[in-house]
Parts: structure tokens; C-alpha cells; sequence
């Protein structure tokens, strides 16, 4: 999974393996061997890949889709005059919470 990743990934941001190469410190043989499955990157080059691509370590890893869920995103409500259910009011609540939360993870 990971070789998939890291393909698509430098196939988005339209670099080569060579480009790939000389920012980890790596031979393009060694990003070829990634990608093909041939070798597993050790966990420095996956933190470093992590970072490059602005993507989680979950990511990369195949543990889940959502590529960073530590960006935040602009979201906006506008209800036209309709009223909240209490289930609803529970749920915003909950939700700007997990954002403080996420917010003060970051600056520790």
C-alpha cells in the first residue's frame, strides 16, 4: 500500500523519482524499490515522505484515506431562519470541541 501511495502521491505533485530521490537522500533505485513493494521504507523516510506530501503517516500506510486530518478547513453553517434540533446543537457542540482539542495537540 505504501508504494501505491508514494506513486500517486509524486505522481500529483509531478516530480520524478530522481526529485524524490535527492530530497529523502536516496538513490532513485531505492524510491523504485518503494514503489514496486520490493522494500519498505524505515521510519525516518516515512516521516520525511510524510511531511513532503503534507499527508498523515496513517496515510501513507494505507490505515486510512483521509490524507491529513490535522488541516483545517474553512466550514460554514447558514440555516435560513430554521431551527436546531437539540441533537444537532449536541453535535456542533461536540464538533468545535474536537477542533479546540486538535488545536492545542498542535501547539504541544
Amino acid at each position: 500500500m505504501i508504494g501505491e501511495r508514494i506513486r500517486l502521491l509524486r505522481n500529483e505533485k509531478e516530480i520524478t523519482q530522481r526529485e524524490l530521490a535527492e530530497y529523502l537522500g536516496l538513490t532513485p533505485k531505492m524510491i523504485s524499490f518503494y514503489e514496486n513493494g520490493e522494500r519498505f521504507p524505515p521510519h525516518d523516510i516515512i516521516i520525511k515522505l510524510s511531511d513532503y506530501f503534507n499527508v498523515s503517516t496513517d496515510y501513507l500506510l494505507g490505515k486510512t484515506d483521509i490524507r491529513n486530518p490535522y488541516e483545517i478547513k474553512t466550514i460554514a453553517a447558514h440555516h435560513d431562519g430554521e431551527d436546531w434540533t437539540e441533537e444537532e446543537l449536541a453535535d456542533i457542540e461536540k464538533f468545535k470541541e474536537f477542533v479546540r482539542m486538535r488545536r492545542e495537540q498542535k501547539k504541544g
